[in-house]
């Protein structure tokens, strides 16, 4: 990992020697504190000797526009940019172990609290690593060694001075004078460059006369004669620059106090009557050539800010001149206006305008806060709504704090205002908290937006509120999905028409209705990454490639799976990149790449690990496990079961049965079974109840060959129906197991010619060897998987039960089925017909594969459409 340094805005003058004790120190402590007043140096000392220790792998993180303790953890997740949970100090510190050998905490005096702590789990759980710190207080914790700096050697002072103010560091005169000026500034390195900033304007000579003038200055007089000499100095010259600043330099360096940073945008809009545009950029030009505000020209726009020191004096001089509320009333206007000016590029090109909400991400909780707590908490709520998408792209807490806070603030006079507070809380804790608290907020969003004829918050609202029921409803999530679709459409909503679309997407492929959902999920994504949505695009691909794997196109999942890696690298967000992640290692190890799978999820395992709080990853755990079964590695696979701390989907349940099946403990496979079937989602997801199918076949072969076989036999049935391939490739081989010896040859030669046209290459059956079986085995090479699946189907002797509608099923299947209808319970039909509950389960699942319906209702609906249209008696 290579990060970047600071650059050097001027050249490094003096320090040498304290330089190199630095370095000594820094190679007999794996914690390093630079200590010292602002201005004395700390950064530039820091940029260097990190220069000097790791050139090529040191993380700098400036927390000078942090200021909140909790924010620490975050600011180091962003500066290494790579995924991680942001809010997790473990989990960032198992990043760092990988990593580099050195990073910087710059300016941590305001979070010293949770640099600390930071700190603290970082050096404990990564060996190798070292931090150095720079505050004007130490960190205090076990292990710290504190550099306290003290003032600059005078001859060093003297050059730096000189250099700043391009003199002639031979001239004895300029010497002189620079003498002076150094001593009566205590050989600060801030205030002697912010002096030499006016050395084209004054003569040396005159700057030391000014700077002995002892004229009261009666800015903070009072706590000036307790203060120590260092900080009475720096006060001292930055009053003695303040009064050489023009009136319209004066006035716009008290406006930028609250900045954390800005652009030349920014500074237009402090412009009053009294100070036009081009004043004001004409002062910001002073302040710059003065050294008060420091420009960043390295990026496509420059960006500016205020030395912290400087920054301090501002908010001071503001305070005393009694203009902060003002001021502080702008800065949020300002941001505001900023991000409602972004708005056409976030809906054209979201990869710009996060590039652009970036350079200033810091002042928009800091703005959102003091509106919130007083300030004016209307501004604050619209400033939360417009900036709801960038707390939701980098899972920022603090926005889903202050949504929250914005949401109690409703005064009860603007419902419109509130729709929208409550849609942006509920997007926001979609990434960082989705629960019901978030979808509750999601539905009283779409109500009111409705009310208040808001089809933008209503449409992405009604899109949370199917998120939300995902996990308990697919077809009413569909249903709402696909209504917030068209409707979208209609108004020219873009965005909701192609995440909605996604959504549906997602749901007709947990169905297995392969047509519909490739097609909606591959045109979603490429309009949404064509606008820079990775997110939503991201999710769309993984969940295609799945898609194209189950249905046998492996070659083109694998491809997919990468799309999608690389949709989501950007964004570094941990949950979308593992799901990426997974996604490809489960495609790389059907085709039998056990090992490059595994090493996929290694790259992320190691956070999981080692966060505090395991971060969820939906589909993570079962990909593990299932990696593990395909290895053979039963015992494996239950430990990777074991780890899950969340929601036990139906695919993980599924994975836990097949692992505690093989590792001999049936009795807990069947209880995990049972769980399973009862997911209210299961039964509109085909693929899992065929696994559910033979999951429960596996389960009984040693008791009862024949119903095991039925069982797999309505397994393929549903796999053939809806094309899931690789499933048919499974149960082909599960039945060839319950066959003579030539049959199951035929159907194992019919699976392994399957096997080579897809690449499908886990757990592959044992082919049979032999003359016996060799013509068999050829036989079995020469049939289509759709062939091979309808002789597999065969079940009687004579040929005369069909294989699916009603007159396929057993008399005990149709028993069970018409109690079902009738609307009688598992335990009420299990009593009536005196079998077990399980009993009663498997036969309702021959029977609901056999008819092609997913539950009661269907079931029920199907019986009565048969009877209303009963078929005719046949002529024969």
């Amino acid at each position: 990992m290579v990060i970047h340094l600071p650059a050097d805005l001027s050249s490094f003058v003096g320090r040498a020697t304290e330089l190199e004790s630095i370095l000594q120190a820094l190679t007999g402590s794996r914690l390093l504190t630079l200590a010292g007043p602002g201005g004395c140096g700390k950064t530039r000392l820091a940029i260097r000797a990190a220069r000097r220790v790791s050139p090529d792998a040191a993380v700098w993180v400036d927390l000078s526009e942090t200021s909140h303790d909790d924010q620490v953890t975050q600011r180091v997740a962003e500066a290494l940019a790579v995924p991680v949970p942001r809010s997790d100090p473990a989990a960032v510190a198992a990043a760092l172990a990988a990593g580099p050998a050195l990073i910087v905490l710059d300016n941590c005096e305001q979070v010293r609290a949770g640099a600390a702590e930071f700190v603290e789990v970082a050096l404990r759980r990564c060996p190798g690593l070292t931090v150095l710190a720079t505050s004007r207080e130490p960190l205090r914790i076990t292990g710290e060694r504190v550099w306290r700096l003290t003032p600059m050697v005078l001859t060093e002072a003297i050059d730096l001075f000189l250099d700043r103010s391009d003199a002639d560091p031979t001239d004895p005169d300029a010497r002189a004078a620079a003498r002076r000026i150094c001593d009566r500034l205590d050989r600060l390195p801030l205030a002697l460059e912010l002096t030499a900033s006016w050395a084209g304007t004054l003569s040396l000579h005159e700057i030391a006369a000014m700077l002995s003038d002892d004229v009261e200055r009666p800015l903070l007089a009072g706590s000036r004669r307790s203060a120590p000499f260092r900080q009475r100095t720096l006060a001292d010259s930055m009053d003695w620059s303040h009064r050489l600043l023009t009136g319209d330099e004066q006035v716009l360096l008290r406006r930028l106090a609250p900045f954390q940073h800005f652009g030349v945008d920014a500074v237009r809009a402090l412009a009053d009557r009294e100070h036009a545009a081009d004043a004001v950029l004409e002062a910001l030009r002073g302040l710059i050539d003065k050294s008060l505000v420091v420009c960043d020209v390295s990026g496509p726009r420059a960006r500016h800010r205020m030395p912290t020191v400087v920054a301090e004096y501002a908010l001071a001089r503001l305070r005393e001149a009694g203009e902060e509320t003002r001021a502080r009333h702008r800065h949020a206007r300002a941001h505001l206006d900023l991000l409602r000016a972004l708005r056409p590029l976030a809906a054209d090109d979201k990869d710009r305008w996060r590039e652009r909400v970036g350079e200033f991400r810091a002042d928009l909780p800091a703005a959102a806060q003091w509106c919130l707590s007083g300030g004016d908490p209307d501004l604050g709520r619209r400033l939360c709504v417009a900036a709801a998408w960038w707390w939701h792209l980098t899972g920022d807490r603090t926005g889903l704090h202050l949504l929250r806070q914005a949401a109690a603030l409703d005064p009860g006079d603007d419902d419109a205002l509130q729709a929208r507070v409550l849609v942006s809380l509920a997007l926001v804790g979609e990434v960082v908290q989705p629960d019901a608290r978030t979808f509750a907020a999601a539905e009283q969003a779409a109500a009111l937006g409705r009310r208040t004829d808001d089809p933008g918050t209503t449409l992405l609202a009604q899109q949370l509120v199917a998120i939300g029921l995902l996990h308990t409803d697919l077809a009413a999530a569909r249903e709402l999905a696909l209504r917030t679709h068209h409707e979208a459409a209609a108004v020219g909503d873009d965005f909701g028409r192609d995440a909605s679309g996604v959504l549906v997407g997602l749901i007709d492929q947990l169905g297995e209705n392969h047509a519909a959902a490739f097609d909606r999920l591959d045109r979603s994504a490429t309009a949404l990454l064509r606008r820079g949505d990775r997110g939503i695009a991201g999710t769309a691909l993984a969940a295609l490639a799945i898609g194209r794997a189950h249905t046998g196109n492996l070659a083109e999942a694998e491809e997919t799976a990468l799309r999608a890696r690389d949709a989501a690298a950007p964004l570094h967000d941990f949950v979308r990149i593992g799901t990426a992640a997974w996604g490809l290692a489960r495609i790389v190890a059907l085709r039998g790449r056990l090992d490059e799978a595994e090493a996929i999820m290694d790259e992320l395992q190691r956070v999981i690990d080692e966060a505090s709080t395991a971060p969820y990853v939906p589909g993570w755990s079962a990909t593990r496990a299932q990696v593990a079964l395909w290895r053979g590695a039963a015992a494996d696979a239950l430990r990777w079961c074991a780890r899950e701390q969340h929601a036990f989907t139906p695919d993980l349940l599924l994975t836990h049965v097949a692992a505690l099946r093989r590792t001999g403990d049936a009795p807990a496979a069947r209880r995990r079974l049972e769980q399973a079937e009862s997911s209210p989602t299961l039964a509109a997801m085909p693929q899992l109840r065929a696994v559910a199918l033979a999951e429960r076949a596996h389960l009984i072969a040693a008791e009862d060959a024949t119903a095991a076989a039925a069982l797999h036999r309505d397994a393929l049935h549903i796999r053939l129906r809806h094309g899931l391939v690789l499933g048919c490739i499974d149960s082909l081989e599960a039945l060839a197991a319950a066959g003579t010896p030539e049959r199951a040859a035929l159907l194992l030669g019919a699976a392994d010619r399957a096997r080579r046209d897809t690449g499908y290459l886990a757990a592959r059956s044992p082919l049979p060897t032999g003359p016996a079986v060799a013509a068999a085995l050829a036989r079995g090479r020469a049939l289509t998987l759709d062939q091979a699946a309808e002789r597999a189907l065969r079940v009687n002797r004579r040929g005369t039960r069909p294989v699916t509608g009603w007159a396929a099923l057993t008399p005990a299947e149709r028993s069970v089925a018409e109690l079902a209808v009738r609307g009688l319970s598992n335990p009420q039909i299990a009593a009536e017909l005196f079998i077990g509950r399980g009993t009663v389960k498997t036969h309702l699942a021959h029977a609901y594969a056999k008819l092609g319906v997913a539950n009661r209702t269907e079931l029920a609906r199907d019986r009565a459409t048969r009877a209303a249209n009963p078929p005719k008696p046949s002529s024969s």
